[in-house]
């Protein structure tokens, strides 16, 4: 339901006036198409499973779209530099280092001769079903990009139940020197970029995987990198289980980026209201029609869409209920000039919920 602001207190204008000044100098923006695969031809996980005859069409589809396929780090160094990408931009990652990346994704990637970049969790290296050193070794002088996934692959987000705040940052810390100096020995080298366990981040530990050198990082939110994007909360589409389909994966790889200038709150993690209100700047003269938005939360009805008359682009969602899961994404699409859908999306996490 779209409905207008209505009448603000003082407090609602402070607001408006942090994101029209967080998004007053706009760029062109560079995109680039960033998807998440787990596991390959692995029926034994099918949430985080994509069968090999699917790969092999997604990869074709890529081949036959003359798509430029990156590594993310790629993407990365053009977006800190604020060079634009080339057209059709695409990324593939692989989170975990499963066993099943050897046996079944990375022979298809050699085969199409595509990058991609693999995230690995250090302390899982080696054990039944990972892969181990030398494969990782050979992987990435075969142009496999390596990225790091934690050592223990824990939920970072937020101190546990009666956990110090400074407690929690020491143990998040250790966890990620350790897995830095476990690439920088068995690989000789430490990896810049990172992407969080289950998606999972907060301001809190953005703030130190950036203090610790990391020059960007992925999560698990859906969503086409651009510009506008957050390089230590980078969107990506997840491929796995009921996602993981070819008519899937081309409506994603179409997507463009709804280019949001800021957001408020800017961290996940929820607290107070519940369901939670969120406030987007977005580019009015962008190419897609803020004014036609559509809001999904899943599980739930259409929710509310609440425009502001007086500051264009500005634009307030809510679910309808109450977030009951560990996360809860709030997505949003809107229709484009040149009739291509785009997508931006937002993760609420709830780290009281159990996995």
């Amino acid at each position: 339901m779209r409905q207008w602001f209505p009448k603000r207190p003082v407090a609602a204008f402070f607001l408006v006036a942090m994101l029209v000044a967080v998004g007053a100098e706009v760029v062109r923006a560079a995109e680039a198409n960033v998807f998440v695969y787990h596991r390959f031809g692995d029926e034994r996980h099918p949430s985080t499973n994509v069968s090999l005859e699917v790969f092999r069409a997604q990869l074709e589809m890529l081949r036959e779209g003359d798509y430029r396929v990156l590594p993310l780090g790629e993407v990365v160094e053009h977006l800190r530099a604020g060079r634009d990408l080339p057209p059709r931009t695409l990324v593939l990652t692989i989170d975990d280092a499963y066993e099943s990346f050897a046996t079944g994704g990375f022979p298809l990637l050699r085969e199409f001769g595509y990058p991609a970049t693999l995230f690995v969790a250090t302390d899982s290296v080696g054990r039944p079903g990972y892969l181990d050193w030398d494969q990782l070794r050979q992987m990435h002088e075969q142009g496999i990009e390596i990225g790091n996934h934690s050592a223990a692959h824990l939920h970072m987000a937020a101190p546990a139940v009666d956990e110090e705040p400074s407690a929690w940052r020491e143990r998040m810390r250790e966890d990620l020197e350790r897995s830095q100096q476990a690439f920088q020995r068995h690989l000789g080298f430490a990896p810049k970029l990172f992407a969080y366990p289950y998606g999972e981040y907060s301001r809190a530990l953005v703030e130190l995987v950036r203090e610790l050198g990391f020059e960007a990082a992925a999560a698990q939110h859906s969503g086409v990198v651009s510009s506008h994007s957050d390089l230590f909360a980078l969107p990506r589409f997840p491929m796995g289980g009921v996602f993981a389909t070819e008519d899937g994966f081309r409506d994603k790889v179409r997507m463009k980026a709804l280019p949001v200038l800021a957001a408020q709150p800017d961290d996940p993690i929820l607290v107070g209201e519940n369901p939670p209100w969120l406030t987007l700047r977005i580019d009015p003269e962008g190419a897609a029609d803020y004014t036609r938005l559509n809001f999904f939360v899943r599980g739930q009805a259409q929710s509310d869409i609440v425009l502001d008359p007086a500051t264009p682009g500005l634009v307030r969602v809510r679910a309808d209920e109450p977030l009951s899961a560990r996360r809860t994404s709030y997505t949003l699409t809107a229709p484009g000039k040149d009739g291509r859908w785009h997508w931006y999306s937002f993760v609420w996490i709830r780290p009281e919920v159990p996995e």
